[in-house]
């Protein structure tokens, strides 16, 4: 057994990041026996890590591999995320033919010209934040004054949910995805599964004109779906909404603002033609790479890559290193929107690629484009190093963000 063999078995997953914005230093090793590695999750059950850019672009299309989280052998990085396996989620966690069924109901909502015809309203949105932040004057937490409601109040324009309840909400997804505790995160699916089914009673009287209405109005009307699927589709689409994006806007700002030239060079193309935003928007998707570690579980043997993935062997997908894969991109480490190749992972890939990326991204150019256009002189308030930022076995992004202008 070679050295490098013998750490590949000592390497846990997930671990912390060192710097908000680059894979922990520990996963290092896993470079060097890209694209399949082995890791040991947090109640030591070793499963397999794929880090290769092409390997993942292969496997997430594999019908073998499945994301039934049901499955008796799902991986769970977590205790957390294994105490939650105990019933179906939507989407992530169900195969074809009930995930196509469910996407198909949805993909309207999301398409290029549904999102296109929100602009209008998102951008008003971004500039009645900033007006707020503006007028209260430096400094300011880009986190609670900007990063987070931005996409909580869109998603909850697209679902039909009230804003006025986004404390709650967005209270129940921390402690969902963050716990601290098992029994904490339980306790919150749980009251954000009671507040859908109050919610679902409510609108059956006063019908609305968001997404949640026509599931009901329509889905849960004729059969198609039960009261508990569409607390499920409602759960899984507000959570998601709102959280990854606001991760994306704040440490997009932070590496934006740990990168001056880039910056510079931002600022500079905000109005040129053809925009710059949208390639530094897929760049910093790239870089960033927020959600790391997409899991399934093989339901058969796969041989792939030299290595046979067993039946019911667990899968997890590094998307950290997956879109820093030296094979693919020159200079992973560097952030430079005018790589040619862009074909990240940052939404997944295959039929369970992310529903809801246009509108993440029209989210994302918008909100950053706005903020360094109307506040040129934006910096942090604190060194970066006090600067704290979310553990590794969540979605990455800043816990605050102090700024002044």
């Amino acid at each position: 057994m070679t050295e490098s063999t013998k750490a590949m078995q000592t390497i846990s997953f997930p671990q912390n990041r060192s710097c908000p914005y680059h894979p922990p230093t520990a996963y290092a090793p896993l470079r060097e026996t890209r694209p399949l590695s082995r890791v040991n999750l947090f109640d030591g059950r070793s499963v397999w890590l794929v880090t290769g850019q092409k390997a993942a672009r292969e496997l997430l299309v594999d019908p073998r591999l499945s994301a039934d989280r049901q499955h008796e052998a799902f991986p769970s990085p977590t205790e957390r995320f294994a105490r939650l396996n105990d019933r179906r989620i939507a989407l992530l966690g169900v195969d074809d033919p009930e995930h196509n069924a469910q996407r198909r109901m949805l993909i309207p909502s999301f398409s290029v010209k549904r999102i296109a015809a929100m602009r209008p309203r998102i951008q008003e949105t971004v500039d009645g934040l900033l007006d707020t932040m503006i007028e209260q004057g430096p400094p300011a937490d880009l986190v609670s004054a900007f990063a987070l409601p931005v996409p909580s109040m869109v998603i909850c324009a697209l679902l039909g949910v009230p804003y006025a309840d986004h404390e709650f909400f967005e209270e129940q997804s921390r402690r969902l995805l963050r716990g601290p505790a098992a029994e904490d995160t339980q306790r919150a699916r749980d009251e954000l599964d009671a507040y859908f089914y109050a919610l679902i009673d409510i609108k059956r009287a006063e019908p609305g004109d968001g997404l949640l209405d026509e599931l009901i109005q329509e889905q849960l009307a004729s059969g198609a779906l039960d009261r508990e699927e569409v607390v499920r589709l409602a759960s899984i689409l507000l959570i998601a909404g709102h959280e990854t994006t606001a991760n994306m806007i704040s440490l997009g700002t932070f590496t934006l603002l740990q990168h001056p030239d880039r910056l510079a060079e931002l600022r500079a193309g905000l109005r040129a033609e053809p925009p710059l935003m949208p390639a530094a928007v897929e760049e910093l998707l790239r870089f960033l790479s927020i959600a790391d570690g997409l899991l399934r579980v093989a339901k058969e043997d796969i041989e792939f890559a030299g290595s046979t993935i067993r039946a019911d062997d667990g899968v997890v997908f590094a998307t950290s290193l997956i879109n820093r894969d030296d094979v693919t991109y020159e200079e992973p480490e560097e952030l430079d929107w005018h790589r040619p190749d862009r074909h990240h992972v940052a939404f997944g890939f295959g039929i369970h690629q992310c529903l809801g990326q246009n509108l993440a991204r029209t989210e994302m150019e918008i909100a950053l484009g706005t903020l360094f256009e109307r506040l040129p002189g934006l910096r942090l308030a604190a060194p970066a190093q006090d600067i704290p930022f979310k553990p590794g076995d969540t979605i990455q992004g800043m816990l605050e963000l102090p700024v002044t202008w």
